[in-house]
C-alpha cells in the first residue's frame, strides 16, 4: 500500500530541494551497494535496491517529481488524477524513461554493461590515438642532446572528401541503428536472474560515429584520411636516457567527429659506449695505471665524455682506487644547469710480457723491497750452487 512506502527523497538521503545531479548521484551509491547482482541471494538487499530505483525513478523525471511532491505516493495509486506508477524488470517505475541513459549511465561503469557517462556520448568529438616510434642515438648524443630526422606514417585529411569519408556530392547519412547515437542498448536477464541489466554498447552499424556511408570516397575509400610518408625533425634533449620518450603534441593518429590528433611518442634508444657506462646521471669507466705511477704517483690521462682530463696519481695508490670527477657526467633533465658526476676506477696494469733486462730490473726492485743486497744475494747464490753440487 502507498503508506507502507517510505518518503523518496528519505529513501535516496537527499533534502526535497536537491537538484537532478545530487539525485542521481545518491542513487548511484545506493545501486552499486545493494544491486542483486552485488548482493546474490540477499533478499534484504534486493528490497532495497527495488526501493531506492522506484524512488529515482520518480525523483529523476520532473513531471513525476512534481506530481509526487503535491500529492505524494498517492499520485501513482489511481488517486489525483495521477497516471499511475508502472514497474519494469520487477523494481521501480521506469515508465516513460529513457531506459538507455538511465542503465547505461548509471550501472555501465558499476557492472560492466556499458561505458561510463563520462564516455557513452560515443558519436562526441574524440581525441586520435597516440602514436609510437624510435630513433637510435649514440651514447653522446644523449649526454649532450641533438638533432634527428625521422620518417613515419602521417595520415593526412583526404583533400577530395576534405575527411568525411563520402563520396563528392553526398554526405554520411545518419546510422539507421542507433538513430545517430553511436551506441546500442541490450536488455538481459542478470547473472544471478535478479531483475533486468542493460548493456550499452558501440554501435556495429556506424562504428560509434552516429553516421553511416552510403557512397565511400575513392580516394581514401572512406576513411577520411590518406597515409603519407612524412619527415619530421625531432630535437633529442640533452640527459635522455634509454627507453625515454620525446612527445610531439599533434602528430598522433587524427581524431574522429572534429576531436584533436593525438601525439607523437619517439623512444630514445640509447647505443652502448665502449668505455663509458651509464647510471641516472652518472657516469662510470676504468682506467689502467703503471705500477710505478701507482708507487710514485704522477700524471694520467682520462677519458670523459667532454674530452681527456689529466688527473694526478697519488704516491701509493692502491688497485681500485675510486675517483670523482665532479660535474663530468650527465646533464638532468629537470635542470639542464646540473650535471652529474664522473666516477673513474683506477686499476694497476701488470704487463704480461718482459724482456730480460726488464726482468731483471724487477728482480733488483724486488730485493730491494725486501731488504736483500747484492753480495747477500751472491753469497746466497753460490751456497745454493755448491750444494746442488
Amino acid at each position: 500500500m502507498a503508506e507502507s512506502k517510505r518518503d523518496y527523497y528519505e529513501v535516496l538521503g537527499v533534502p526535497k530541494n536537491a537538484d537532478d545531479a545530487a539525485i542521481k548521484k545518491a542513487y548511484r551509491a545506493l545501486a552499486k551497494k545493494y544491486h542483486p547482482d552485488a548482493n546474490p541471494g540477499d533478499a534484504e538487499a534486493e528490497k532495497k535496491f527495488k526501493e531506492a530505483s522506484e524512488a529515482y525513478s520518480v525523483l529523476s523525471d520532473s513531471e513525476k517529481r512534481k506530481q509526487y511532491d503535491q500529492f505524494g505516493h498517492a499520485a501513482f495509486d489511481g488517486g489525483a488524477g495521477g497516471g499511475g506508477f508502472g514497474g519494469f524488470g520487477g523494481f521501480g517505475g521506469f515508465d516513460g524513461a529513457d531506459m538507455g541513459d538511465i542503465f547505461g549511465d548509471i550501472f555501465g561503469d558499476i557492472f560492466g554493461g556499458g561505458r561510463s557517462r563520462s564516455s557513452a556520448r560515443y558519436n562526441g568529438p574524440m581525441r586520435g590515438a597516440n602514436v609510437r616510434t624510435s630513433v637510435r642515438i649514440t651514447f653522446e648524443e644523449a649526454i649532450f642532446g641533438c638533432e634527428k630526422e625521422i620518417e613515419i606514417n602521417y595520415k593526412e585529411e583526404c583533400a577530395a572528401c576534405h575527411g568525411t569519408g563520402a563520396k563528392a556530392g553526398t554526405s554520411p547519412e545518419t546510422c539507421p541503428r542507433c538513430k545517430g547515437k553511436g551506441k546500442t542498448v541490450e536488455v538481459q536477464q542478470s547473472v544471478f536472474g535478479m531483475g533486468m541489466v542493460q548493456n550499452v554498447q558501440t554501435c556495429p552499424e556506424c562504428g560509434g560515429t552516429g553516421k553511416v556511408i552510403r557512397e565511400k570516397c575513392a580516394d581514401c575509400r572512406g576513411t577520411g584520411y590518406i597515409v603519407k610518408r612524412k619527415r619530421l625533425k625531432v630535437t633529442i634533449p640533452a640527459g635522455i636516457d634509454d627507453g625515454q620518450s620525446i612527445r610531439i603534441s599533434g602528430s598522433g593518429e587524427p581524431g574522429t567527429n572534429g576531436g584533436e590528433r593525438g601525439d607523437l611518442l619517439v623512444e630514445a634508444v640509447v647505443s652502448k659506449h665502449p668505455v663509458f657506462v651509464r647510471r641516472e646521471t652518472s657516469i662510470y669507466s676504468t682506467v689502467p695505471i703503471s705500477f710505478a705511477v701507482a708507487a710514485l704517483g704522477g700524471p694520467v690521462r682520462i677519458k670523459t665524455v667532454d674530452g681527456e682530463v689529466e688527473y694526478e696519481v697519488k704516491a701509493g695508490t692502491q688497485t681500485d682506487t675510486k675517483v670523482r670527477l665532479k660535474g663530468k657526467g650527465v646533464p638532468s633533465l629537470r635542470n639542464r644547469g646540473v650535471r652529474g658526476d664522473h666516477y673513474v676506477t683506477l686499476v694497476i696494469q701488470v704487463p704480461e710480457r718482459m724482456n730480460e733486462e726488464q726482468k731483471e730490473a724487477l728482480r733488483r726492485f724486488d730485493d730491494l723491497m725486501n731488504g736483500r743486497t747484492p753480495e747477500e744475494k751472491k753469497e746466497t747464490g753460490h751456497k745454493k750452487k755448491g750444494l746442488f753440487k
